[in-house]
């Protein structure tokens, strides 16, 4: 999912980049008005988070500019808690208005919902392979891509618990990129057990057991020494 943030802080800016980067997210930034409206054209993003009082075009022309040809999901980040300007900016477009200074956490959660609802976070197959095993994401099933092993007996379904389904359904949604511990840890068990990394160790040793061809010598969940894992499909 990619993230354009919007905003004239250059310090809320990179604080902003550096926390949805680690939870995943795609992101592009701009530092005015102008170079918002160009890059929600150009970049192609699911998601615009929007500072209202910024340079060269307000933030409440930007919501207009944007809305006249996307329907991409709008989060106001904003400084102004006069209840007109948050009404002028949800009828001009927006589609939630979170005011400064936020919670990260609330942040969070506020664009997982933007997310859900639009269908921007799921993940653009049905299916998803893994090796020779077939991820079925909306019927949570996983089979062999062959009903039948070598010996000609019929292949048995994997079945995983319902953390393992969230844990893996966070490795399916980001391949190729690098998850770091405490995303995982927020995301699958909540923000509380961010510093659990038994709970991780564990759950993914768990996954290499029944998705991995050889589960100690793992290829497609994959061990970055100090930072966290990633997927390989």
């Amino acid at each position: 999912m990619r993230i354009l943030v919007a905003d004239d802080d250059a310090q809320l800016q990179r604080a902003l980049r550096i926390t949805l980067a680690s939870r995943g997210y795609e992101v592009v930034s701009a530092g005015d008005g102008a170079e918002a409206i160009e890059l929600a054209a150009s970049a192609h993003p699911d998601l615009l988070l929007l500072d209202l009082g910024m340079p060269q075009v307000d933030g409440m022309d930007v919501i207009r500019a944007v809305r006249a040809w996307s329907r991409m999901p709008i989060l106001v980040l904003s400084g102004r808690t006069d209840s007109a300007e948050k009404v002028e900016a949800l009828d001009a477009g927006a589609d939630d208005y979170v005011t400064k200074p936020f919670a990260m956490d609330e942040l969070l959660a506020r664009i997982r919902a933007r997310a859900r609802a639009t269908g921007a976070d799921e993940s653009d197959a049905a299916t998803v392979a893994i090796g020779d095993l077939v991820v079925d994401l909306a019927a949570r099933t996983i089979r062999r891509a062959t009903s039948t092993n070598a010996d000609g007996s019929a292949a048995a379904s994997v079945r995983l618990t319902p953390t393992e389904w969230r844990l893996l359904e966070q490795f399916l949604k980001n391949p190729g990129k690098l998850l770091t511990r405490q995303m995982l840890l927020s995301e699958v068990w909540g923000p509380y057990h961010a510093n659990d990394a038994g709970y991780l160790r564990l759950y993914v040793a768990q996954l290499r057991r029944k998705l991995e061809p050889i589960p100690s010598e793992p290829t497609h969940f994959l061990t970055e020494p100090g930072m966290g894992y990633r997927f390989e499909p």
